[in-house]
């Protein structure tokens, strides 16, 4: 049972560790690179703040984006300011979002995000969640997929494996930590491959975050996932 209420104030938690972590930072350090491709830190914070007007945007039943191109060209365009001006828009949006999130609403409404994609209302606090914890993994300032709640790890994981599960490129495949297990890819009556390792590495690889080195596989190589 999704509860909304929990996944709001997990991520304005989820925030609160972002923006401390980032207001150690210098306006340098804003422009260099981040871990995602052609993306520096401020491309980062710039997306997030946008991500979270986007998602009031879902709230209230308007087009996430305007566009591609336009979600696009608001990250190029906020991407080079300085520190202070990032904290404060990452803050605003992010109070944005949670006074958006406040308003009584029918929760379990299906909601218009991007591409296509549809969801119920009371999964928009969980993928906001998401879009923080992940995005400040990637901003490469120390904080690793090993720091993630444990919690978010374990309902990550579960995401991105029912993401995959039927996906006819992904061979059917059993996941675990050891302790928990999931299952991914084509259906069928039995796993194909097992793969097994810490939740951090499951996690980064059903990510995109890790290449999946440390993960140990059985029944055949690691399946090569299509991109999020």
């Amino acid at each position: 049972m999704i509860d909304h209420a929990h996944d709001l104030a997990s991520v304005r938690d989820a925030t609160e560790r972002l923006l401390i972590a980032v207001g150690k930072l210098d306006n340098a350090s804003v422009t260099e690179s981040s871990r995602l491709p052609g993306w520096t830190r401020g491309h980062v914070l710039a997306h997030l703040a946008r991500n979270a007007d986007a998602l009031v945007n879902v709230f209230e039943g308007r087009p996430m984006y305007a566009s591609a191109e336009a979600r696009d060209a608001d990250i190029e365009r906020d991407a080079p300011r300085p520190l202070d001006v990032q904290l404060a828009d990452v803050r605003e949006s992010g109070a944005r979002f949670q006074a958006a999130g406040a308003v009584p609403a029918d929760w379990s409404r299906t909601v218009a995000l991007r591409n296509g994609v549809t969801d119920s209302a009371s999964r928009v606090p969980f993928r906001r969640w998401v879009e923080v914890e992940l995005h400040h993994v990637d901003l490469g300032i120390g904080y690793e997929l090993e720091d993630l709640p444990a919690e978010f790890t374990e309902r990550e994981t579960a995401f991105l494996a029912t993401r995959f599960a039927g996906h006819p490129d992904v061979p059917p495949t059993r996941l675990t930590d050891g302790t928990r297990a999931w299952s991914t890819g084509r259906e069928a009556s039995a796993p194909e491959v097992t793969v097994t390792g810490p939740p951090a590495d499951l996690l980064g690889w059903l990510a995109g975050r890790r290449e999946g080195a440390v993960l140990t596989v059985e029944g055949g190589p690691l399946p090569s996932l299509p991109p999020l």
